[in-house]
């Protein structure tokens, strides 16, 4: 091999380093600028800087260190813990902890459920989870590594998931029900309230993945948007996964776990001490974590508030009520779903949308796709508010140029 990177013989000096890392990112998708639908979260940009100043202190500190030398950075965590309990009104008794991502606490909160499902007795494996079509991949990736199958059920026309249906789809073998808040796809919540009811009548276990919109339903609430209530306050919920990194505003990676029982959070902490050192146990799938993440949750959480949530809930529900009435204002372009938060999905049927996102995608505008039902999808930050006038333009001319021209696009939906 001839074009593998070699290990460098001499080292280099910061500004050659940096010179070269701009380079290299020099034709990345300007996602300062708004033209990236994902990935990237924005709600304020003091919120952004004292993140960023807080990570710094911390970057070389390791969260798995808090307990025995880092005593600082643990209490921080169990505050974010308990501030997050807090807000998604969970009982006296409840639990929780910080992993890396969704996928982590999604991970983790299976591993509890199914430990909890061998525990009872009086069911047999291999087990299944029954979630709505729109659940996030996490629960398959979960259900991989664990051999449990996940069977997905169509939504109704509202993209909201058929309670009747997973109803229906429930059998002796299942342990877990999905409901989310919102969706990844759709950007709808959930019927929690029916999916916990069912849950308690059958002693199923109910984890509701509030990934995307956790850290931001609750505000949305609070200045009167009719977002349907999901958290611990059903009294099915037995676990809540939530985000910090994306409307929590935090820095990457960051997100939480929550279990209305302290006995189901000990049931997803891995446990070992059959080698050298004795017991070693950790409440995440990493062990080493970033100290950095933990204090920058810890300083962006206090640094906003209650006060500069609600404020920036008021900043993005107008900003995607304006998105939602330009796209609408396009003819022949309708919403698949009416948001409950900021992720939008939209689409046509007289002609095919892939074909204007590739249009988009040639004035430097990054596409998000979905599949079923073909549409275009974006998670609105405050990054999207300066590029708005732009998009809305720009997609016009785009389902101008396909509606005249026709033709179908070779775009294909993905992550």
């Amino acid at each position: 091999m001839t074009d593998r990177q070699a290990f460098p013989k001499r080292g280099s000096d910061w500004p050659a380093l940096e010179a070269e890392m701009a380079a290299m990112s020099g034709g990345d998708i300007d996602w300062r600028g708004g033209r990236t639908p994902l990935f990237v979260f924005d709600g304020d940009d003091g919120a952004r800087e004292v993140g960023r100043r807080a990570f710094m202190n911390y970057f070389d500190q390791n969260a798995l260190g808090g307990k025995r030398a880092f005593f600082g950075l643990k209490r921080m965590e169990d505050e974010i813990v308990e501030m997050g309990l807090d807000l998604f009104r969970a009982p006296m008794g409840a639990a929780g902890n910080l992993t890396t991502g969704g996928s982590e606490s999604i991970f983790l909160a299976v591993k509890a459920c199914r430990d909890w499902a061998r525990a009872r007795g009086g069911m047999t494996e291999p087990f299944n989870i029954v979630a709505p079509f729109s659940a996030h991949p996490a629960f398959n990736k979960a259900g991989d590594v664990m051999d449990i199958a996940v069977h997905r059920l169509a939504t109704g026309a509202d993209g909201r998931a058929d309670a009747t249906a997973l109803a229906a789809a429930t059998d002796g073998q299942t342990m877990m029900l999905v409901g989310s808040a919102p969706c990844f796809p759709h950007g709808v919540v959930d019927p929690i309230a029916e999916l916990g009811e069912l849950a308690a009548e059958r002693d199923i276990w109910l984890h509701v993945d509030a990934c995307v919109g956790g850290y931001l339903a609750p505000f949305f609430q609070r200045i009167g948007r009719p977002v349907p209530e999901f958290d611990f306050a059903i009294p099915g919920v037995r676990s809540l996964t939530a985000d910090l990194h994306k409307f929590g505003f935090c820095p990457k990676p960051a997100s939480t776990v929550f279990y209305r029982r302290a006995e189901d959070h000990d049931r997803g902490v891995f446990q070992f001490e059959d080698w050298p050192h004795g017991p070693f146990a950790t409440a995440t799938l990493s062990g080493t974590r970033a100290g950095g993440a933990v204090a920058a949750a810890w300083a962006v959480l206090r640094h906003l508030g209650e006060d500069g949530y609600v404020r920036v809930a008021r900043d993005l529900a107008a900003m995607t009520d304006a998105y939602v009435a330009g796209i609408t204002a396009i003819d022949g372009l309708h919403l698949w779903a009416q948001p409950d938060l900021t992720i939008i999905n939209f689409g046509a049927h007289a002609f095919d949308i892939f074909a204007v996102a590739e249009r988009l995608e040639q004035k430097g505008w990054l596409p998000g796709l979905t599949r079923s039902p073909k549409g275009l999808h974006a998670m609105l930050s405050m990054y999207h508010e300066p590029a708005r006038e732009q998009y809305l333009a720009d997609l016009a001319e785009a389902v101008a140029r396909v509606r005249e021209t026709g033709g179908t696009s070779q775009l294909q939906a993905r992550y």
